[in-house]
């Protein structure tokens, strides 16, 4: 563990972030907070520790889109952002830098959102863009598109008549959801994914709530996006404490970065293991504890 932290500590300042939370004695986040190996205190019941752990400095909030901000549904498409949601994201975002990172495509998770003042990180990070015409694709990620072009193909093929089953393109990825699939079924779903990335080896396997996403084989996910975020940023003070919330394993990364250098927030009804340091059970909490951050965070610079 402690090795760990010290990569993931020189892995910031190779990223210009050394300046953000060095420990979580900062916050008022330690070890002995955590009730159990696998469950985490309430981040809404413990707001005031929160609060006054972050000492007056500016925040930066980093939030998922699907789990997080609108429930988990059966169709990508039906996630649809509340308007109580939207208005939760837009007014915090008035107070401090806040920026979404999604599995789902740059162009669709902003069509969903619609709200110009806050920062996208689309494909898990591997295309960002933001107010002011701010743009990035990770260098070569279009090197991978051919092979993703034939992943997409395959998995069409070798899950065609499978019931449930949904194939979906995104950019610098291809998802088989198999929440509707028979649970009999779902290990023909991951038997599929497994084909794919055997006879594409640029291409790698990875695992989210009922889905598996064939990606690009290289170093890069939403950890490594939310590296870039606070450099790119200039969020790399110390004047600044990054949040991150989130519901998926993606997300677990994102967590391992802020381990003593942030908050990170796990959206959840059940216990699991994670690296983040709280809990909320749905988005309607989150709608909830981003409306209390942004009473924290009015009139601070963030």
């Amino acid at each position: 563990m402690a090795d760990d932290r010290a990569d993931q500590a020189d892995a910031l300042r190779q990223h210009g972030a050394h300046g953000v939370v060095k420990d979580l004695k900062e916050t008022g986040v330690t070890g002995s907070q955590r009730e159990d190996p696998h469950g985490l205190p309430d981040a809404l019941e413990h707001f005031g520790a929160i609060g006054r752990g972050t000492g007056g400095r500016g925040l930066a909030v980093f939030l998922d889109y699907d789990g997080t901000l609108t429930p988990i549904v059966q169709r990508p498409e039906l996630a649809v952002l509340s308007e109580a949601m939207r208005q939760a994201v837009r007014e915090l975002a008035a107070h401090c830098t806040v920026a979404v990172i999604s599995g789902r495509d740059l162009a669709d998770v902003r069509k969903l959102i619609g709200i110009d003042s806050i920062y996208y990180a689309g494909s898990h990070g591997f295309e960002i863009a933001g107010p002011k015409g701010r743009h990035l694709e990770h260098e070569g990620g279009t090197d991978f598109l051919p092979a993703l072009d034939r992943a997409e193909e395959m998995l069409r093929n070798r899950l065609q008549g499978m019931p449930g089953a949904l194939v979906e393109r995104k950019k610098f990825s291809v998802a088989a959801h198999y929440r509707e699939v028979p649970e009999e079924r779902a290990a023909a779903v991951e038997a599929a994914v497994d084909h794919v990335v055997a006879a594409e080896r640029e291409l790698r396997k990875s695992a989210g709530k009922k889905v598996f996403e064939v990606q690009p084989h290289i170093d890069w996910n939403k950890g490594k996006a939310l590296l870039w975020l606070l450099g790119a940023l200039e969020l790399d003070s110390p004047d600044v404490v990054p949040f991150y919330i989130g519901d998926d394993l993606t997300d677990e990364d994102a967590f391992r970065v802020l381990e003593r250098r942030g908050i990170a927030i796990v959206v959840t009804d059940v216990s699991r293991p994670s690296a983040a340091h709280y809990s909320l059970r749905d988005p309607e909490e989150v709608r909830k504890f981003l409306q209390t951050l942004t009473s924290l965070s009015a009139g601070r610079k963030g």
